[in-house]
C-alpha cells in the first residue's frame, strides 16, 4: 500500500477516535485533523490521481460536514448555532 493511503487510513482512525471523545476535548485534535486533511488529499491526488483525491474529498466532507457547514455560514456572515 502506498504511503498516502496508509496516512489516510491512520487519519480516518484518528478522526474516529476523536469523535469518541467528549465534545470539550474534541476541539484541538479535531481542528488539527481538519487542517491536515487538504494536505493529505493533495498527497493522495499526487500519488494516485484526481479520482482518488475526489473520493478522499467526499469522505472528508462526509466526516466533517457539521464543521464545514459552520465555517461556510460564518463566511457568509450568518451567525450559526453551535451544536451542543
Amino acid at each position: 500500500m502506498s504511503p498516502s493511503l496508509i496516512l489516510a487510513a491512520l487519519w480516518a482512525v484518528a478522526a474516529t477516535l476523536v469523535a469518541l471523545l467528549p465534545m470539550r476535548y474534541q476541539y484541538v485534535p479535531g481542528v488539527t485533523l481538519l487542517i491536515a486533511a487538504p494536505f493529505l488529499i493533495g498527497f493522495i491526488g499526487y500519488e494516485h490521481g484526481i479520482w482518488f483525491a475526489a473520493l478522499g474529498l467526499a469522505a472528508f466532507a462526509s466526516m466533517f460536514r457539521n464543521p464545514l457547514i459552520y465555517f461556510y455560514r460564518r463566511a457568509r456572515g450568518e451567525k450559526p448555532e453551535i451544536p451542543r
